[in-house]
């Protein structure tokens, strides 16, 4: 749907924004040309100054994709030309209301299509892929048995936790991709009793960056009567995800992963277990019809289609703002997408490998497929501390901590269980000791190459002759000591 009001006396003179099924707007059009030099899609922030604590200031270096993508500049105008427009989603009878419904559902459409679903599933508008999975783990049948690797995201290997009547089975981590399907396969064929049961598996490691045999495991699953939920958080922006070619059961992802700011997710697939259960919310757009009961009661008919799930006033910019960047790598091309990430992958790795401090992490080996996602440690040097300098001496942000992957990094590290450390917020070790954390770079489609290049010879000074910065710690955060 394109969003091109009438020409009336009002609205003559309104923007055209990208539309779920496509059609461009102007903006974005003179904004794809305008794209800095060696990224494919422009995004925004690609401009900004930062100052630097020895003085200055430098172009922001953005390399931390993998918590949350810059916006497309293309999404931000569509969502800018779309705003004067904005409306009530499925609750009004006026022209901007009906237009932002439209919207709404179109941009349903456009991720269907963006997914491969299959005719019959469902594509629900969730939070993010936290909410989704929490959502799904909401609806899982009595007696349903749940499989999940170790090396999940938390929001992939905690909601099943919650969910009443249902048995998680969490497995080691594996070396190796046939290892996974094989410890996969073992536990599913000696599960008792043989009930309805689910796999949950990540596409891409939000810690390593490496890809997980997606197929290979769906066939494990389907082989032994279980149902597969992936979470393509980390693989969406990257690769091409066809729910239909993989036959997995559901997907689950984020749109502040897929460039795409304001919060909205996205969990599509079958529609038989979402359409039996009690919806996720109670509340307006889930019900269908409400009566009083002549015994002071309430009796609720909910829809039978995805509003099953999304309760209250759908967040319309958010989810036209999945729709557009959805378009947008489709058009710019994955195959294109792809080589030109590995190559700045492959540069990556190998400035990396020329520094015998650093130790890229791996489960499955330094030849296992990737997308732009790599973590690593630095000998003598607390990871902190380490990201802090490339940050206030070079203008390069990355991540540090255990990235809400906490069994994982700790496999990793080769660290015992009960080892302190926190998501984000590594213990306040000073600078020079060791810790249990690690440092995490990430790129994408908008990552220009001289970003990576700033990167590679920023870890390689920092290596050879250490900070210029002192630094101490503060409420759990390396930073700059501004008093030294």
């Amino acid at each position: 749907m394109s969003v091109r009001p009438a020409a009336t006396a009002s609205t003559a003179s309104a923007p055209a924004a990208t539309a779920a099924d496509g059609t461009a707007s102007e903006a974005s059009g003179a904004c794809c040309a305008a794209s800095a030099v060696g990224a494919p899609l422009p995004v925004l922030g690609r401009d900004v100054l930062v100052p630097l604590v020895t003085g200055g200031e430098v172009t922001y270096a953005a390399l931390d994709y993998a918590a949350s993508a810059p916006a497309l500049q293309r999404v931000w105008d569509d969502v800018a030309a779309y705003a004067p427009y904005y409306g009530s989603v499925h609750r009004g009878a006026g022209y901007l209301s009906q237009l932002s419904t439209d919207l709404f559902e179109n941009s349903r459409a456009a991720v269907a299509e963006f997914l491969g679903c299959r005719d019959d599933d469902q594509v629900v508008f969730t939070r993010s892929t936290t909410d989704s999975l929490n959502l799904l783990a909401s609806v899982l049948p009595q007696g349903t048995r749940v499989f999940v690797f170790e090396t999940e995201h938390h929001a992939s290997l905690l909601p099943w936790q919650q969910a009443p009547g249902v048995e998680v089975s969490v497995l080691d981590a594996p070396r190796t991709p046939w290892e996974a399907v094989e410890t996969l396969e073992r536990a599913l064929a000696g599960r008792e009793p043989y009930g309805p049961a689910l796999v949950c598996v990540t596409g891409a490691s939000n810690v390593t960056g490496e890809l997980w045999p997606v197929q290979e495991l769906t066939a494990a699953a389907h082989a032994h009567g279980a149902r597969i939920v992936l979470d393509a958080a980390q693989l969406a922006p990257h690769h091409p995800v066809d729910i239909a070619e993989s036959d997995v059961d559901w997907v689950a992802f984020s749109g502040h992963k897929l460039y795409a700011p304001f919060g909205s997710g996205v969990l599509a697939g079958r529609a038989d277990w979402l359409l039996e259960a009690e919806p996720y919310l109670a509340g307006g757009g889930a019900s269908r019809t409400v009566a009083r009961r002549a015994d002071g009661g309430v009796d609720v008919e909910w829809h039978t289609t995805a509003a099953r799930h999304e309760a209250g006033s759908p967040n319309v910019i958010g989810v036209y703002a999945i729709a557009s960047a959805c378009k947008a790598l489709t058009e710019a091309g994955f195959e294109t997408l792809v080589e030109r990430e590995q190559a700045l992958v492959a540069r990556v790795r190998e400035g990396l490998a020329e520094v015998p401090e650093v130790s890229v992490l791996s489960l499955f080996g330094d030849d296992a497929p990737r997308v732009g996602v790599l973590s690593f440690v630095v000998d003598g040097w607390n990871s902190s501390h380490f990201a802090a300098a490339l940050s206030a001496e070079y203008g390069i942000g990355v991540r540090d901590g255990l990235f809400c992957a906490h069994p994982l990094v700790r496999t990793l590290l080769g660290s015992h269980a009960d080892e302190p450390g926190e998501c984000g917020a590594p213990e306040a070790a000073a600078p020079g000791e060791k810790s249990l954390n690690a440092i995490r770079v990430s790129f994408g489609a908008g990552t220009p190459e001289e970003h990576v290049d700033r990167f590679v010879a920023a870890v390689k000074e920092l290596v050879a002759n250490g900070a210029q910065w002192t630094y101490r710690t503060e409420d759990g955060r390396c930073v700059p000591d501004r008093n030294a």
